[in-house]
């Protein structure tokens, strides 16, 4: 059946797995980075075999790592054993899986990407840029060395990309439904149901605190509810202008050598108020200017001739030089307060100026000036360091020196952070939170692995960065007993708050099944306080909701008439008895309206289907085999259950 009417997969990556197709890289999308590219020729077992291809651990375990770097961009805590259980290697290997097999279908058709095509795709990715928005090698060569990807790899997933949108973007663009295809659905949304919901609420009050032995069987059966995400140590150091600016020395040298530079900063200055208007023929601008100097105000002389005079507040000549020729500034600098100057000549045109008042400023000797300039010098001298600093630190990271190594050489002071998740929280104290500059620290320490060179994060417009290194990892684990005893006693009442409160709600749906009345039921069950809704809806009036239904009435519509089930309360609160009551069936075959709506609903998503179908077809034509063996071994070296 359509995707339209599937239920989503249950995950919170089934998103990603979904429209993850042919996400072999972002290129083509406008994506910034490259760091969903991986070796595709990575040596290591093979995994998955396609065509005559293979699909390796090694190039998995790269794929997996930068998808996960992805992932933590929007959830910063998730950690490895998270991204598995929510489908995440499952997600990458299809996506390489599909990417291959595109690949090799185009190639087998006899599709060709050309090199003056893929060099075009890498020219135009940002981080390859120069500030000069053109393509630069040397910044080429720098990504693909941080993110360990060689230049064949990256062409390869870029030829790859380019075939499968010349393959599936024709096919995604399918948007047709038939009227006779859309008018089963059609009916299905006028179908009318009636039923009953009721909530068995799970109450703790008197349920006492369990004994130490089964609250002890409790936690052991329940770890994984305590699991603390990785953890990791940084090791860190900080450097900004502000550390060198107490020890910066200026002489009085240099204070006079800065105030020479200075040029016109300091020196007197003169400064006018024009109004001006520029014409494109002398001689207008002849009979403007005369009438001007006959006493017509230069704005009423200007709108007689079909123009506007503007005014320059307060400008100096370098000014007007620059905003129209060094003649016109000339002659208006020239002309004394309230007179008339020109017609000059620009390339705008003729102008015609009136000097509207004239401002002379003294000039500010050194003496004036001389805590202003030592503030200046010792900003520059401080960051001249800063930048000495940080010269030396990436000379030695790109020699191979450790961070101990790069500590002795700058004698920067180290730190150490505790062992916090992605976020930089500790969760054994989560209410200290971290300074919100040293985001992209933690970012930086939870991209590397253990053995990477510490990595210079910049950390402040102002030229602060920092030296991060891993110090160690800390795998998820859960928390000992002992530091959340309190908890686990009331997670242990809650549960047995559920399950009583299940044991009520199953009595009360033995006796509907068996033809009792909801509320009766309830009754007969000797339950106490659950208050009976009812509700009489067509799919078609919650789809026009535009928002998402209630579990317990997504249920209702997909039971039979007389019965009742049993859905969890969300967050532990009891459990939802769903009866329906009745159903009326929806016939559309004689409403267009309903039709047609149903025809661009399915149209929306009809492409998504057909690439799916697509993309399968393709690897059955060039063969997929997978190793579901090593596929787990793959999954335990990831998540270290191996060990």
């Amino acid at each position: 059946m359509l995707s339209f009417f599937r239920r989503i997969t249950k995950s919170r990556l089934g998103v990603i797995v979904t429209l993850g197709i042919l996400a072999v890289i972002a290129l083509a999308f406008g994506l910034s980075d490259i760091s969903n590219v991986a070796p595709t020729g990575a040596a290591g077992t093979t995994v998955v075999e396609v065509g005559d291809g293979a699909v390796t651990d090694t190039e998995l375990q790269q794929r997996t790592r930068l998808a996960l770097d992805a992932v933590r961009q929007q959830q910063p805590t998730i950690d490895i054993d998270a991204f598995i259980a929510q489908g995440g290697l499952e997600s990458v290997i299809d996506r390489t899986v599909n990417g291959m097999a595109l690949d090799l279908f185009a190639q087998e058709s006899g599709m060709v990407a050309s090199k003056a095509l893929i060099d075009g795709q890498i020219a135009s990715i940002p981080a390859f840029q120069g500030f000069d928005g053109k393509f630069s090698q040397a910044n080429f060569e720098r990504a693909l060395a941080t993110q360990r990807i060689s230049q064949a790899d990256l062409r390869d997933d870029i030829r790859r990309e380019i075939y499968a949108q010349w393959l599936l973007a024709p096919t995604q663009g399918a948007s047709q439904v038939p009227a006779q295809l859309a008018t089963p659905y059609a009916s299905l949304l006028l179908e009318k149901r009636a039923g009953q919901i009721a909530l068995v609420p799970a109450s703790t009050a008197g349920i006492a605190a369990p004994s130490a032995e089964i609250l002890a069987k409790f936690y052991a059966s329940n770890r994984a509810r305590y699991n603390v995400p990785q953890r990791r140590v940084l090791r860190y150091a900080v450097v900004s202008p502000e550390q060198f600016g107490g020890t910066v020395q200026v002489s009085d040298a240099e204070i006079a050598e800065a105030y020479r530079a200075a040029g016109d900063r300091y020196a007197p200055s003169a400064t006018r108020t024009l109004e001006q208007v520029i014409v494109a023929d002398q001689a207008a601008a002849n009979r403007l200017a005369q009438a001007v100097r006959g006493g017509t105000s230069i704005e009423a002389a200007a709108r007689a001739a079909g123009l506007e005079a503007t005014t320059l507040t307060n400008v100096s000549k370098t000014d007007v030089a620059g905003r129209s020729a060094p003649a016109v500034a000339d002659a208006a600098f020239a002309a004394n307060d309230g007179s008339v100057a020109g017609p000059v000549r620009s390339p705008f045109g003729w102008h015609v100026i009136r000097v509207a008042g004239v401002s002379q400023s003294a000039g500010r000797p050194l003496a004036a000036v001389r805590d202003e300039l030592v503030s200046e010098i010792r900003k520059r001298k401080a960051l001249e360091a800063l930048t000495a600093v940080q010269e030396t630190l990436d000379t030695g990271i790109n020699d191979g020196a450790t961070f101990d190594e790069l500590m002795s050489d700058t004698k920067l002071q180290a730190q150490r952070t505790a062992p916090v998740i992605a976020n930089g929280i500790n969760p054994v104290a989560p209410d200290q939170r971290p300074d919100e500059r040293f985001a992209r620290l933690f970012e930086a320490g939870f991209a590397a692995e253990q053995g990477d060179a510490p990595q210079l994060v910049q950390l402040g417009e102002d030229g602060t960065f920092a030296v991060v290194g891993l110090e160690r990892v800390i795998a998820a684990a859960p928390r000992p007993l002992a530091q959340i005893r309190d908890q686990v006693v009331a997670d242990w009442q809650r549960d047995q708050a559920k399950q009583a409160a299940r044991r009520q709600a199953l009595a009360v749906i033995q006796n509907v099944n068996r033809g009792t009345a909801l509320p009766q039921a309830i009754r007969a069950a000797g339950v106490n306080g659950p208050e009976v809704q009812s509700i009489n809806v067509s799919r078609a009036d919650l789809a026009a909701r535009r928002e998402q239904l209630p579990p317990p009435v997504a249920l209702m519509f997909s039971m039979k008439q007389g019965t009742a089930k049993l859905l969890e309360a969300p967050g532990g609160e009891g459990w939802f008895i769903v009866s329906v009551t009745g159903i009326e069936r929806g016939d559309a075959k004689s409403n267009t309206n309903a039709i047609n709506a149903t025809r661009q609903g399915l149209g929306s998503v009809i492409g998504r289907e057909y690439v799916q179908q697509f993309t399968a077809a393709a690897r059955a034509t060039v063969g997929v085999k997978r190793d579901d063996a090593a596929v787990a071994r793959l999954r335990n070296s990831l998540t270290g259950a191996g060990e």
